[in-house]
């Protein structure tokens, strides 16, 4: 396949540091090596050589999405700051067709002491833009980013997630062919980060190409097409994201296997107890589980929303079971999503419709009155308002951030015009769940446990 079909092409890419003991053997090795090549005598190091990366070579298609994962210390942050040009490999060579943007780790990129609106003009260079093209996506940029009454302050008076909203906004409006995202993406609100992966939707259905760098296996496998698994004592794995994720949740496990059994082998030499002859039959209730605390956001009017706005959204919120609005939950617990729509001209076949989403934007559950109301002809007419009242028991969600969309629309099926759809119009927030991974727990849940032997045995 030709280079043209290659957005970036890693050969045989070696970086190693010189880690010294001490500043004289720094002065040593820039002095010495001189004088005795000089002398003809074979130069001496005076430093240990650190392979960060060595031999890595694969391709990224273009319009491909690619995860990099690897445990810390394989050289993920290595290799993308060599993609990205700001090291330069020890051997081999990299090349890139188009133009690349990165969001790196916090602050790449900015000059602290600058104010944002400083920084959006430094940072928009580096990456190939010149200052007209800047000045014509300032004010798009500001509003991607949502600090704007905080632009003209000096970037290091700025959080965490204000960081990320301005690098993040920059690097959407380079029109750049290349995303590089690392793990900074964890960082800052729900609403913006569900801003974010609109944008990399978008961008990946336009066709570009996003190399997606994190520990988190179910958001490489849902983003990404293929994976590059980095490890210090084996090559570079390239395949498929399931293949790579799957060896990569191996190899930690093993490493804590191998912890396991020293403690195991400790236990062995050591006195073991003694068990009873009369054999044993006992079983063991679960204690109930802690409950699965839900924040819940106040419904956001202003919303990022489309459609022909023929009937509008302008009210939500969650009811508890003792009839009043909540703004938290039980997982497992009934709850009742209750909207309001205002109808702004005649509606023939109303329609609404829920999606809870994770961090990633992935649908978790959608529901629509649509099926359950589609023979009863519901109408509205120009200034009536209607309301809709979604019951369900809240699912038990793994702690994090999730999000939904509300929607109104008006016709029947897939043939219908979508009049108000609201992203992100109220955000949950898990508090403190026992899940540890997945995405929800089964409800109503109760376990046991039975232990049971007919004679004594000793622990071998």
């Amino acid at each position: 396949m030709s280079s043209e079909n290659y957005a970036i092409r890693v050969k045989n890419i070696s970086k190693y540091y010189e880690i010294y003991r001490n500043p004289q053997d720094r002065l040593k090795q820039f002095l010495l090596p001189t004088i005795r090549s000089a002398l003809r005598r074979t130069p001496k190091k005076y430093y240990k050589e650190y392979w960060a990366l060595k031999n890595i070579s694969f391709d990224i298609k273009k319009g491909e999405t690619i995860g990099i994962v690897g445990r810390n210390g394989a050289g993920k942050s290595t290799l993308l700051q060599i993609i990205c040009g700001t090291l330069h490999p020890s051997e081999g060579n990299i090349e890139i067709n188009g133009r690349i943007a990165a969001l790196l780790e916090l602050g790449s990129g900015f000059n602290p002491e600058f104010s944002g609106r400083e920084n959006i003009f430094l940072n928009a260079s580096v990456l190939g833009l010149s200052r007209s093209e800047v000045e014509s996506r300032y004010d798009d940029i500001v509003a991607f980013s949502e600090i704007a009454d905080f632009i003209d302050q000096p970037v290091k008076t700025y959080s965490s997630g204000m960081y990320v909203r301005l690098a993040f906004s920059v690097i959407a409006h380079v029109n750049a062919d290349i995303l590089v995202i690392d793990e900074a993406l964890a960082v800052g609100d729900v609403f913006f980060q569900q801003k974010c992966m609109r944008f990399l939707r978008a961008h990946q259905a336009a066709g570009g190409t996003v190399i997606f760098v994190s520990h988190d296996t179910s958001a490489v496998v849902n983003l990404c097409e293929r994976g590059v698994l980095l490890s210090k004592s084996a090559p570079p794995l390239v395949d498929t994201t399931e293949a790579i994720c799957r060896t990569y949740i191996k190899d930690l496990y093993s490493e804590k296997e191998q912890s396991i059994e020293a403690q195991i082998d400790d236990y062995r030499n050591t006195e073991k107890p003694e068990f009873s002859a009369q054999g044993r039959f006992e079983k063991i209730e679960s204690t109930r589980l802690p409950d699965n605390v839900i924040r819940v956001s106040p419904f956001r009017k202003n919303a990022e929303s489309f459609g022909k706005q023929g009937i509008r959204i302008i009210d939500a919120w969650f009811e508890n079971g003792d009839g009043n609005r909540a703004n938290s939950l039980i997982g497992g617990a009934a709850v009742k999503l209750n909207i309001v729509a205002e109808a702004l001209e005649n509606i023939s076949n109303l329609a609404f419709g829920i999606m809870i989403k994770d961090r990633l934007g992935q649908y978790l559950f959608a529901e629509g009155t649509d099926l359950a109301f589609r023979n009863t002809g519901l109408k509205a007419r120009a200034t009536e308002k209607v309301s809709v009242c979604f019951s369900f028991k809240m699912p038990i969600f793994i702690q994090g951030d999730y999000s939904i969309n509300i929607a109104v629309a008006d016709g029947i099926g897939d043939d219908h015009v979508q009049h108000h759809w609201l992203n992100d119009a109220m955000a949950l927030h898990s508090l403190n769940s026992h899940l540890a991974h997945g995405i929800c727990g089964l409800q109503d849940l109760s376990m046991s446990i039975t232990i049971s032997s007919n004679a004594s045995t000793e622990l071998e």
